[in-house]
């Protein structure tokens, strides 16, 4: 059986080169990006799985005003198992997201962004061939995990082969914007489609030898820090209060204080520290002989699991005290962003049963990391479900001339279609 499914998958680049192209023609930027969202992308994706025969499908809209049809829709496919639809064995998930980043200039560009084109040849900068790829606004972020999974699933359908377990492929909007009409949304209105004992791979980070198995990310804080201070002239800074002067004090002892409070390393992740990084900076006035009573900047904390946020932002506060009594000044601080999760045990059935089928696929060892940025891996964590983010590929997301090298879309096929058939 594993035979002539890793055949049906071998013979099925034409497949995959169809479905990245005819994705790649609906730019499912968010509103937030300026964009009309997912929902032609996901009405496009659903009439394909069902010609192709994905038939049980569900789509669960998100309502949001400024979306085209006034919905971020997301679209679950469900291939039944040998378990049955009541079976409380554990279902297998590949979720991956339909919406897309804008191009940026278009003068980067060696083609139309929205018109998927197959290259052959080209290098590495280290001189590595490529191999023949698909080049295009999405291609790889995340439509060659969509695409994956996909072709892993029909390599199923097509030949009539039962899958072990129920498989789930869940296609979500709103991941490159926080996923609040997304899994974030889903997990808190519809509960119910999410089961403890599930396994969920989510192919959207990864690396180019396909080893990398993430298992954790790092805690993660957007902060806004507003500082109040009094306008003046320059020439008489006595008669004012500089809230810049304030601002700056506060953004390097925000720094330095922090990393050294919350110095711990853990070799699972790269960096293997927590970061406190000052970011953003709004303009305060335009011109140069003004004291300013007013500064604001942003702060971007990637926290190791083992300090917990709430712990972080205490010692913020204390540093924020002691630098509004040294300036007299006023400041206040928003969190923009939290988000915090446990990681996934590198011991549970989840990992070892992914790298047992990554190692078959692509014979090489894996390793589980954790990574400093953010997935949507975490809303799952913190309801205890396993998951793991995986792919095999070459980063290429967010940047001019994306790709997916298609050998990698059908390994990555193969990989999740072993997990689909063992036991």
């Amino acid at each position: 059986m594993k035979e002539k499914i890793f055949s049906f998958i071998e013979n099925s680049t034409n497949l995959a080169v169809e479905l990245e192209t005819e994705l790649c023609k609906y730019p499912a930027i968010s509103p937030d990006s300026g964009g009309e969202g997912e929902l032609d992308k996901c009405e496009f994706l659903a009439a394909w799985l069902k010609a192709q025969g994905i038939s049980q499908l569900e789509r669960y809209d998100a309502p949001d005003p400024r979306a085209k049809g006034g919905v971020r829709p997301n679209l679950l496919a469900t291939i039944p198992g040998k378990d049955g639809p009541s079976g409380n064995s554990p279902r297998f998930w590949v979720m991956s997201h339909t919406d897309v980043v804008p191009p940026g200039e278009a003068s980067f560009w060696n083609n139309d962004p929205w018109k998927a084109v197959v290259v052959e040849e080209g290098k590495r900068s280290d001189g590595t061939p490529l191999g023949k790829r698909i080049v295009g606004r999405g291609v790889e972020d995340n439509q060659q995990g969509l695409t994956s999974s996909v072709i892993a699933a029909l390599a199923l359908v097509k030949q009539g082969i039962t899958p072990s377990r129920t498989v789930k492929l869940l296609f979500v909007s709103d991941e490159e914007n926080g996923s609040v009409y997304g899994l974030d949304w889903l997990i808190k209105n519809h509960p119910e489609l999410f089961h403890k004992n599930d396994m969920v791979i989510i192919p959207d980070s990864g690396s180019r030898s396909g080893a990398d198995i993430e298992i954790a990310e790092k805690n993660h804080v957007w902060a806004k820090f507003i500082t109040k201070g009094v306008q003046t002239h320059a020439a008489h800074p006595d008669l004012g209060v500089n809230a810049y002067l304030a601002g700056a004090d506060l953004t390097v002892k925000l720094h330095y204080g922090l990393s050294e409070k919350f110095s711990d390393r853990n070799p699972l992740f790269d960096p293997d520290y927590s970061t406190f990084q000052p970011t953003k900076k709004e303009p305060n006035i335009p011109n140069i002989n003004t004291i300013p009573g007013d500064d604001v900047f942003y702060y971007d904390m990637r926290i190791l699991p083992s300090t917990s946020i709430d712990d972080v932002l205490k010692e913020v506060d204390r540093i924020k005290a002691e630098v509004e009594a040294r300036h007299k000044v006023k400041i206040e601080y928003d969190i923009g962003y939290r988000n915090e999760s446990p990681p996934t045990s590198q011991d549970s059935p989840l990992v070892k049963f992914l790298s047992k089928s990554i190692t078959e696929v692509y014979k090489v060892e894996t390793k589980t990391i954790g990574i400093g940025g953010g997935t949507v891996a975490a809303f799952l964590r913190k309801k205890g479900i396993d998951c793991a983010v995986w792919s095999r590929f070459d980063c290429t997301a967010h940047q001019p001339n994306e790709y997916a090298i298609l050998e990698n879309i059908l390994g990555d096929a193969k990989v999740m279609a072993l997990m689909m058939i063992s036991d």
